[in-house]
């Protein structure tokens, strides 16, 4: 037996696709997988089968065509083509965590394109597809143009493309957040945005053991951002910042033994830079009111005016666009 790939556009109506897979096993043909690409002119079937050896390829585009079939294509496949197309998307994207600068690679192996040539910015592509051709903007400059002449691609794989590019968008943002902070004392710590597989290192930041859907989303808000200060594999300090429309919500917590290092300081400051970039009206943060090191800091931010109290606690808001923040990444001794 031998490994093809078949496409081919049927009428989208009950009962076509039913044709063209019976016309396919009259002849032996075995349906290992099968992809439908809704399209205007139709649903696009993508077929991975198993075709006895003595078959060719006009056989079974003469099997294709009398299962009401038609723009077929047909191709030898290699037997990684056995992993589903999902498998495969699924698996490029986990590269493409880890190597964001692979987003050519990706493209070609998810598309099973033929070449994929990069522009560089400011030349006039514009980002779409047509037949042979698909252009994306590249999230760190420039444009990828990816190019097949068969079979045509369609919208499906688009979207495909597309979702593989915000991935390694997400990527490269991540990397570009991630700084080191340089602390008076000549400690250094990376300060980089949480993600899930932080989870174990925020627990044991907090001495009052959160549940396991609090620590979720401490370490990913829904909305907003976590940016944490790590010490090696130790998680030392975590600014959260929730937002709910034009508003923020500001926590903070660092571990006792790094207090009063300037740490506080910088992650305010980046959460402060982050609700510029959302467009944020402002953000409010709840703090002790004996908390005399942590509103010092509020204040150098931006932060005036009393606040609200309730009990024990105050509520100050910072207001993003009139705030003064420092420019270096170095902090103040406070904090």
């Amino acid at each position: 037996m031998a490994l093809w790939r078949i496409r081919a556009t049927v009428d989208d109506r009950p009962g076509y696709l039913s044709v063209l897979t019976a016309s396919l096993a009259l002849r032996s043909v075995n349906i290992l997988a099968v992809q439908v690409h809704t399209t205007e002119g139709g649903a696009v079937d993508d077929f991975l089968v198993d075709a006895p050896d003595t078959m060719s390829e006009f056989e079974l585009l003469t099997a294709i065509a009398r299962g009401r079939g038609r723009e077929a294509f047909v191709t030898r496949a290699e037997a990684q083509g056995l992993a589903d197309q999902p498998t495969r998307a699924l698996a490029l994207a986990g590269r493409l965590v880890h190597d964001p600068d692979a987003l050519g690679e990706a493209l070609v192996a998810l598309l099973d394109a033929a070449e994929v040539r990069w522009r560089p910015a400011g030349t006039v592509v514009l980002h779409g597809y047509d037949e042979q051709h698909m252009t994306l903007i590249d999230p760190a400059g420039g444009t990828y143009e990816v190019m097949r002449p068969a079979p045509a691609f369609t919208p499906a794989e688009y979207a495909r493309a597309q979702a593989l590019v915000e991935v390694s968008s997400a990527a490269l943002r991540r990397g570009a957040d991630q700084v080191t902070l340089l602390l008076p004392d000549g400690s250094e710590l990376l300060v980089r945005e949480a993600a899930g597989d932080d989870l174990e290192g925020v627990r044991r930041l907090h001495a009052d053991s959160p549940s396991e859907s609090r620590l979720r989303r401490l370490v990913e808000p829904g909305t907003g951002v976590t940016l944490l200060a790590t010490a090696g594999e130790r998680v030392v300090a975590m600014a959260s910042l929730r937002t709910e429309g034009d508003l923020g919500e500001a926590s903070l917590l660092v571990d006792h033994e790094w207090q009063r290092r300037g740490i506080g300081t910088a992650l305010l400051r980046r959460l402060s830079a982050w609700a510029d970039r959302a467009d944020l009206e402002a953000v409010v943060a709840h703090v002790g009111a004996d908390n005399v090191a942590m509103l010092r800091t509020l204040r150098r931010l931006g932060v005036t005016g009393p606040g609200e109290r309730d009990g024990g606690l105050l509520s100050l808001t910072l207001p993003i666009r009139s705030r003064q923040v420092a420019t270096t990444e170095t902090p103040a001794t406070s904090g």
